[in-house]
C-alpha cells in the first residue's frame, strides 16, 4: 500500500478500518473530483497555514468544493494574516509533500503544534477521504474513526463554519 508505513501501523493498533484507492499523483481538486467521484464519503480539501510571526501553525480541512474565508479565520484567530506555510514547514510538522497534505500527517508531529480546523459540514458526513501522507492513494475512514485517530495523535482540533 502506499503510504507512510507508520500510519497504517497506527490505524491497525486502533482497530481503524479503511477503504483503500489508489491512483495517479492528485496535485489539485480537479484532479482529485476525477478519482474521488465514486467515493461514498465526504471528500475533503486540506489546507496548511502559519500565523505572521511564523510560530503558530494551522491545518485546515474543509469540504473540496468549498471556499474559504482567509480573512473571515484571520479574525477570529486573531494572529495576524495567514500565509501559506512553506514546503520545509510543510515537512517539518507533518511529515509531507506539497499535494500530500492530510490531517494523517499529524502523526509526524510529536509536539502537537499544529491546530487543527474541520468545516463543520463535514460532521454531516459519516465517511471522510485523506491522503494516506502521499498524493497517489487515499483513504475512506468512518467519521467516528477519524475522531478516534485525532484523539489518539494529541493535536488540538475543532470544527468551525470556515467558508463563506
Amino acid at each position: 500500500m502506499r503510504g507512510q508505513k507508520e500510519l497504517y501501523e497506527l490505524l491497525e493498533k486502533l482497530n481503524i478500518e479503511f477503504e483503500y484507492h489508489e491512483h495517479p499523483p492528485l496535485a489539485t481538486i480537479e484532479d482529485a473530483k476525477i478519482h474521488w467521484q465514486d467515493y461514498n464519503s465526504g471528500r475533503c480539501k486540506n489546507i496548511f497555514f502559519r500565523n505572521h510571526k511564523g510560530d503558530r501553525h494551522y491545518l485546515v480541512v474543509l469540504e473540496h468544493l468549498s471556499q474559504l474565508n482567509i480573512k473571515d479565520l484571520e479574525k477570529r484567530l486573531r494572529q495576524g494574516k495567514l500565509s501559506f506555510a512553506s514546503d520545509l514547514r510543510l515537512k517539518k510538522y507533518l511529515g509531507v509533500e506539497p499535494g500530500s497534505v492530510s490531517p494523517f500527517g499529524l502523526i509526524n508531529d510529536s509536539e502537537h503544534h499544529v491546530h487543527l480546523f474541520i468545516d463543520e459540514t463535514l460532521n454531516e458526513s459519516e465517511r471522510l477521504t485523506f491522503h494516506p501522507n502521499v498524493n497517489t492513494a487515499s483513504l475512506v475512514v468512518s467519521k467516528s474513526d477519524f475522531i478516534r485517530f485525532l484523539t489518539d495523535v494529541g493535536n488540538s482540533y475543532e470544527f468551525i463554519k470556515l467558508y463563506a
